[in-house]
């Protein structure tokens, strides 16, 4: 993973140390609230319902076991003893003390850590495949790449105040597992020739106005990766309209112009920076890729036959193997993602204990080194395949070995109205909900692989959009009620679900969340996944059973 230099830790020093000042000026009265909101913002600390929000960068996901540590000594003595794992590869602590929040980035930045442009009206983290540099399906590693965005995009001096938020994603394999189609640009990484190039998505987004992505580019060579991004940043921020917040997505300036008539201005702009300073040279390309070199796996001949023995001493075990282990490019290893989701825990929250457990079982079992998930999960990325029965004990020890990696169980969940401001409606208490009614292990399994997404309300932290079932909280005159979608998908052939009809009150979503699953177990083929099947029989069928029994 990438290890900062002597000015990456400068630049991050200084920045907490004008932080610090500009929270004594706010906290003395020297500041506005309207003065200081762009600053904290700038450092990821929101104002929420009932404390201030740090959220702090993991950039592409990945961090240390030393870093995992970190995160854990802040949850116990700044925060309550646990942090949120948010849909954008980040850390959430929900209850800092605002007079705190520069201590906090002061330890942060002892292991090469910030909370720099984690919200704002600039390009926020840049995502990746949390799989990145050892799925088995790879072509090209992803985390150069970002890294690379990552070191462009911070502090530029263009791009600090855009019309609104811009968020990039990044995939090379096979699968896209970093929902490049649904961002404000994807980029999906390629060999063509016996080179790295690039085909760019511009225009996709969540929220208010749910827009699938434009190939606007297809090939683009790598050493002009930074030049071509620049061009489009530059026409979204000439053109993306600043009179309304709503508006002022790209997606709405691409809809606006047309895709065509978009990359036409791109291209137009790109024409003068092709060969502009920020082309990037060969050996630069290299370095950064020398970051990411694979670590000095060991050979282990009998890895295999000691996992198939041990998936034949218990069925939750081989279940667990099935569900939450994944192939990795190096023989004898694996990949595993440790779920957050065991029912009657709020999605992607984590304690310190463990965080330190994952930390410790990241060196124990692999090379140091954790991912975080767009699920909200933890992913060891080097695991042996003979180490996973003692991997899983420790994890079911800790409670972080459910067996529902995408199973529906597996519910994104943002905050919601406990925590956010911004919410209508609270999501943790309806993913309980649905969760409980699914603790019957052989009815999980026979539904198959099912997303489950819930958002609080229209920002659509939760990706309720690109659920195969969606839900959104509403407001309706002071009471919570929730509109279910269905067919949504962030992967492959991406697409937005559709909406079934009336929003429902809370206490009867889990109830319609099971009538759509009679449906689909009902009219599926054999061996058809409720996507599939959705997109074969259509929205139809789900609203005549929903709403019929409804009424």
């Amino acid at each position: 993973m990438y290890r900062y230099d002597s000015f990456d830790q400068q630049f991050v020093d200084e920045r907490v140390a004008h932080f610090r000042s500009q929270t004594e000026r706010y906290l003395a009265g020297e500041l506005s609230e309207d003065e200081f909101l762009q600053l904290r913002l700038r450092n990821g600390l929101y104002i929420q319902r009932l404390a201030p929000m740090l959220r702090v960068a993991v950039p592409y996901g990945t961090l240390s076991s030393r870093q995992l540590r970190m995160l854990a000594h802040i949850a116990r003595h700044y925060d309550r003893g646990y942090g949120h794992l948010s849909t954008r590869q980040n850390m959430q602590f929900n209850w800092p003390e605002l007079a705190e929040v520069p201590d906090i980035l002061a330890d942060l930045a002892t292991v090469q850590m910030h909370a720099i442009q984690t919200s704002g009206n600039c390009i926020r983290n840049v995502t990746a495949d949390e799989f990145a540099g050892v799925a088995a399906d790879e072509a090209v590693d992803p985390r150069p790449y970002c890294e690379l965005i990552r070191q462009w995009s911070t502090s530029h001096p263009e791009f600090d105040w855009l019309p609104r938020k811009f968020k990039i994603a990044i995939s090379g394999a096979a699968n896209d597992r970093a929902a490049v189609n649904v961002h404000d640009i994807g980029l999906l990484a390629r060999r063509q020739d016996g080179e790295t190039v690039f085909d760019i998505l511009a225009g996709g987004g969540l929220g208010r106005t749910p827009v699938i992505g434009s190939l606007i580019r297809e090939a683009l060579p790598v050493h002009h990766l930074l030049t071509y991004l620049e061009a489009i940043m530059r026409v979204y921020n000439r053109y993306g309209r600043r009179d309304n917040k709503y508006k002022a997505r790209i997606k709405i300036l691409v809809r606006a112009m047309t895709a065509e008539g978009f990359k036409a201005q791109v291209d137009e702009e790109w024409s003068h920076l092709q060969d502009s300073p920020s082309t990037l040279a060969d050996d630069e390309v290299a370095r950064m890729v020398a970051h990411f070199e694979p670590p000095a796996y060991a050979e282990r001949p009998d890895a295999a036959a000691t996992l198939a023995a041990d998936r034949l001493r218990t069925a939750d075990f081989a279940r667990w193997v099935r569900h939450n282990v994944s192939p990795h490019k190096q023989t004898g290893y694996a990949i595993v993602t440790l779920s957050t989701k065991e029912t009657g825990t709020p999605p992607g929250d984590v304690s310190d204990r463990q965080m330190e457990a994952v930390a410790d079982w990241a060196q124990a079992y692999g090379f140091g080194e954790i991912r975080i998930s767009h699920q909200q999960n933890f992913v060891l990325p080097d695991v042996g395949q003979d180490q996973l029965y003692a991997l899983w004990q420790a994890a079911r020890a800790e409670r972080l070995a459910t067996s529902n990696q995408d199973l529906a169980t597996d519910i994104i969940c943002c905050p919601g109205g406990d925590y956010c401001s911004l919410a209508n409606a609270k999501s943790i208490p309806v993913a309980e909900a649905i969760q409980a009614q699914l603790e019957d292990t052989d009815y999980l399994h026979d539904l198959g692989e099912l997303d489950i997404n819930i958002s609080g309300c229209m920002n659509a932290c939760g990706h309720h959009h690109v659920g195969h079932i969606g839900i959104l909280g509403v407001d309706k005159k002071g009471r919570e009620y929730y509109q279910v979608s269905i067919g949504g998908h962030a992967g492959n052939e991406a697409s937005i679900g559709q909406i079934i009809g009336p929003s429902f009150f809370r206490d009867d979503v889990p109830t319609v969340i099971r009538r759509i699953f009679d449906v689909y177990l009902t009219r599926r083929l054999e061996n058809e996944s409720f996507l599939h099947c959705f997109r074969r029989i259509g929205v139809e069928p789900f609203k005549v059973e929903v709403y019929a029994k409804a009424a």
